[in-house]
């Protein structure tokens, strides 16, 4: 890669545009006048402008007698020519875009002005030339399947009955909202996520802008452990041992604290140190919640609750997609869903921005009697990738654990359909209990036919007998 990019590299980059067009039409949206030197500018601006007006690249003799400056054909190009330009032409518009951008960041920062800073530094290291050409329906449509199936909904939530709504689970990249009134478990339901991901073997981080770390832990202590939260401080031995017993074959687990009014980008140093410092492997991300991060990309008042959950939903989701992982977080529900037992995108605290950024809502419905017999309710409000919308899940929960779980004995309904050969064979048995049935009825019946018959005569006697007399 070339590290000076001169007046002689920059005028070959004109050269070979002019020479072919289909180059230039190639990085025409990253083409940028300003980024050449001040001698070639004429000539970038002049090609920008001809080619936008009359849709065809401008003549050498006309880019001098316009410009003054020759610009002068190549000889025929090869494929490696072509996939050296755009190789280099990218790397020299993003190097000449940052180095832009630093300098106005400079004047900005002198003025007090840092909002617009972060915009023009993103703005220039994103720039890049579309090599993705798209999917070709008709190319494979095996392969394509079958990389779908490969990727969509195969991490379980570790709840057979949520899993059998959403057609297998959560997808990576997507975003998970949990969706709950004050106090009606939203901590616990990702608390719960978490440790059944790590049980599952997976590596994940759990942040909590609300909770301590260490109450948070204790939870988890509770769930792993299967033992009381009254009993953790009396039989630490046994929790000690038994933490250390499921971490042999379980995944990492990370509880990280950050103070609420945090950003998305917070967020990502944190999950890049940790990669870095660590090597850990992030699986999952559990953020409790959504409601008390701030946005980056944009200056928003806390108040302004549609416009901001707006900018953080979109953030959060773009941070699940540019991780891999599974993402879940949490939403307040308002005051009108205090009284109701059916949620709707009108209880969610803050309008429907966030519903619509989201991939997966679910609301979290119980109450005191409920959760005294250890029940919750899990109404599926939004998703994407299943027809599950308005239906409802039943789950279990451990008052003494913290534990949700699948209501015992219905693990085995969401079990998967038997095959062909295995309903044909069920045919067949059926067929011979039924011949072996028919037997018995038939000679059921001759049985009865007799016992009538029998019973006909001894009537018929009788009424005779009445009449004789």
């Amino acid at each position: 890669m070339i590290k000076d990019y001169n007046n002689e590299v920059q005028s070959l980059f004109l050269r070979m545009m002019v020479t072919n067009a289909e180059l230039y039409t190639r990085v025409m949206n990253i083409m940028n006048s300003e980024n050449f030197d001040r001698q070639l500018r004429p000539v970038a601006a002049f090609i920008m402008e001809h080619t936008k007006k009359y849709n065809v690249m401008p003549d050498p003799v006309q880019i001098k007698s316009v410009t003054g400056l020759t610009i002068d054909r190549l000889e025929e190009l090869d494929e490696g020519h072509y996939d050296w330009f755009l190789e280099e032409f990218e790397s020299f518009t993003k190097r000449q875009e940052l180095e832009r951008a630093i300098l106005k960041s400079a004047d900005l920062l002198e003025k007090g002005e840092y909002d617009p800073v972060e915009k023009l530094i993103k703005d220039a290291v994103q720039i890049s030339l579309q090599r993705d050409m798209g999917t070709d329906y008709f190319a494979d449509p095996r392969a394509r399947l079958n990389a779908l199936k490969s990727s969509n909904g195969q991490n379980s939530t570790g709840w057979a009955a949520l899993d059998h709504k959403l057609y297998g689970g959560f997808n990576r990249g997507e975003l998970q909202i949990f969706a709950g009134g004050s106090g009606s478990g939203k901590s616990l339901f990702m608390q719960n996520l978490a440790v059944n991901w790590v049980q599952n073997g997976m590596s994940g981080v759990y942040v909590t802008l609300e909770l301590s770390e260490g109450l948070c832990s204790m939870r988890i202590d509770s769930m792993m452990t299967d033992t009381s939260t009254k009993e953790i401080f009396k039989d630490l031995d046994n929790v000690e041992m038994k933490v250390k017993m499921v971490s042999k074959k379980a995944g990492s687990l990370r509880i990280k604290y950050m103070p609420a009014q945090s950003t998305v980008n917070d967020l990502r140093a944190y999950v890049k140190e940790l990669q870095i410092q660590t090597g850990m492997r992030v699986d999952f991300l559990c953020v409790d919640y959504l409601d008390l991060l701030m946005p980056v990309s944009a200056k928003v008042s806390p108040s302004d609750l549609f416009v901001k959950d707006k900018y953080v939903s979109e953030e959060l989701r773009n941070l699940a997609k540019e991780l891999n992982v599974l993402f879940v977080t949490a939403s307040q529900l308002n005051r009108a869903a205090v009284e109701e037992i059916e949620f709707d995108h009108s209880h969610i605290s803050g309008g429907i921005s966030k519903i619509n950024t989201a991939d997966n809502v679910f609301g979290i419905f119980t109450s005191r009697s409920m959760r005294e017999r250890g029940q919750y309710q899990i109404q599926l409000m939004k998703t994407r990738s299943s027809s599950g919308v308005g239906q409802k899940v039943e789950l279990a929960f451990d008052v003494e654990t913290l534990r949700i779980t699948d209501i015992e004995g219905t693990e085995n309904s969401y079990k998967s359909q038997p095959t062909g050969s295995e309903l044909l064979n069920q045919i067949k048995n059926v067929g011979k209990i039924a011949s072996s049935d028919d037997n018995l009825v038939n000679n059921i019946e001759s049985e009865n036919k007799t016992v009538n018959a029998d019973v006909s005569s001894a009537k018929l006697k009788a009424l005779l007998n009445s009449l004789k007399k």
